[in-house]
């Protein structure tokens, strides 16, 4: 079924959802820029796949009455598909204490909706897929995760026995846990750390050791987690804000403008066709992993730091790669 299709169908049952007195063909048509005869085709299609649309004596297509309160409540029909089709985002929560929740729910909207409209949208689903790589199994830490979801909803302490990325050694703390923050297949916990005396951001799957405190603390009136997360390009915070400026090539121009990357995104477009990006953000070690990322399409411009950091990367590439790799032997290759 061509998606064009799929589409207009779904505005046709959204647009009876929301108009108790119904739309003749001719309204529907013209609302949504299509000819009559397509409209009763969509209206025909929605019927024989399980959606309780009826013709009334004057021409005017509805949904039957009382159908809505056949569903949990405050769904409506295309909300529930909407969630059923979203189902795969659930794949980066297995593991954690919201994965059952999650499934039963989803379990329950399968319930409640006809097989025709299962089917339907198994059509639908055909073009339509979320992707979530990579992302993490945190099966193995589901008692830690359980403990600081109860921490973060009750506003109790935690002290725990944390292993930042690049130290081995573990260090002891006691934190007030803010908010669970899910972004790019990993949980991150936002939380007061009493050790730092500031806010800080912990991996969840960095902590070795977590123990519910029987301390109390609230969350300060003022947090704002868009305030707190605002100067980082994407997860790292640093102590003062950097400006930075990268030249991008005409060739791959089009595509880094077409996503915004950071809210504080300015983009300059040069006359030769390629264009300067800037970004306002506080870390640079993440900035210089995106540069790297595009290659010689991409030229930091400002600030002068994050050059050299770039040109001491690189030479550190370039010695990895003419010399001879550590270990290059063991893989096989030698005779």
């Amino acid at each position: 079924m061509p998606s064009a299709q799929l589409v207009r169908q779904w505005l046709v049952l959204r647009t009876l959802e929301s108009c108790r007195a119904g739309k003749t063909a001719v309204e529907l048509a013209r609302e949504l820029g299509a000819s009559r005869r397509t409209i009763y085709r969509d209206l025909h299609a929605l019927g024989d796949a399980g959606f309780p649309i009826y013709q009334e004596d004057q021409g005017r297509w509805a949904l039957v009455e009382g159908w809505r309160s056949k569903l949990p409540p405050p769904f409506s029909p295309t909300e529930l598909m909407s969630l059923w089709l979203y189902r795969d985002l659930l794949k980066g929560f297995q593991g954690t204490p919201f994965f059952e929740p999650l499934e039963s729910l989803f379990q329950k909207v399968k319930a409640t909706l006809p097989p025709e409209s299962l089917a339907y949208l198994e059509q639908v689903q055909a073009g339509f897929s979320v992707g979530l790589k990579p992302y993490k199994d945190y099966s193995r830490l589901s008692t830690i995760l359980e403990q600081v979801h109860q921490a973060v909803v009750e506003g109790r302490r935690l002290e725990i026995a944390y292993r930042p990325l690049f130290r081995d050694e573990e260090t002891l703390r006691k934190i007030d846990p803010y908010r669970v923050w899910y972004f790019e297949g990993s949980l991150y916990l936002i939380a007061y750390c009493h050790l730092r005396g500031e806010m800080r951001m912990f991996v969840l799957d960095r902590m070795r050791m977590v123990r519910l405190s029987e301390e109390t603390f609230q969350v300060p009136e003022d947090f704002d987690l868009e305030e707190f997360l605002k100067d980082s390009f994407r997860v790292m915070r640093g102590e003062r804000v950097h400006r930075v400026r990268i030249r991008i090539s005409p060739a791959w121009s089009r595509l880094v403008a077409e996503k915004v990357w950071h809210q504080s995104q300015e983009i300059e477009r040069l006359a030769e066709g390629g264009i300067v990006i800037s970004f306002a953000v506080s870390d640079l070690g993440e900035v210089k992993r995106w540069a790297l990322s595009l290659g010689q399409e991409a030229e930091v411009l400002e600030p002068p730091e994050l050059r050299e950091q770039l040109c001491q990367e690189l030479e550190n590439l370039r010695a990895l790669y003419r010399g001879r790799s550590p270990g290059l032997d063991s893989l096989g290759g030698g005779s």
